[in-house]
């Protein structure tokens, strides 16, 4: 065997069907499109049409619920806040509110208010003004001499 030699196996490779060439070649006519009308054109748009029977997605029921009076809260971690002080983005000394979070880069925004969380462990004393705060997250705070301030 030599390398020009090589050739695909019979029937490996099939040409493509040449339509509306002749009633000889199979596709003739209408080309593979089926009869006249909306889908015998270019730019069909009728996804998720069933030829006039009720559609799968208006016969299945609607689900869920969204509550357009949802407050949104941007959280942050006791940790992150210690990570943050001692890579000294924030500064311990100085009260810690939402803007000073966006500015450290702990948050992309602050949304209606920011919530403090008490995952991780805080070491230094700090004084920050948050929306909310849960309990575990104000007892680490005071456990170290800080203040939690709660606005609204």
């Amino acid at each position: 065997m030599k390398l020009n030699e090589i050739r695909d196996n019979e029937g490996a490779r099939k040409s493509r069907m040449r339509i509306c060439r002749g009633i000889g070649s199979g596709k003739h006519k209408t080309g593979g499109r089926g009869g006249k009308g909306q889908t015998a054109r270019t730019g069909v748009a009728i996804n998720g049409f069933e030829g006039g029977q009720m559609p799968l997605y208006r016969r299945l029921p609607k689900r869920g619920f969204n509550n357009i009076f949802a407050v949104k809260y941007a959280e942050v971690n006791l940790g992150l806040i210690q990570a943050a002080i001692d890579s000294e983005r924030l500064d311990a000394s100085k009260e810690i509110n939402a803007e000073a979070l966006v500015e450290a880069g702990l948050l992309k925004h602050s949304y209606e208010g920011v919530r403090l969380l008490g995952d991780g462990e805080l070491k230094a004393k700090i004084n920050i003004k948050v929306v909310g705060a849960t309990a575990s997250a104000k007892a680490a705070v005071e456990k170290v001499g800080g203040t939690v301030t709660l606005l609204k």
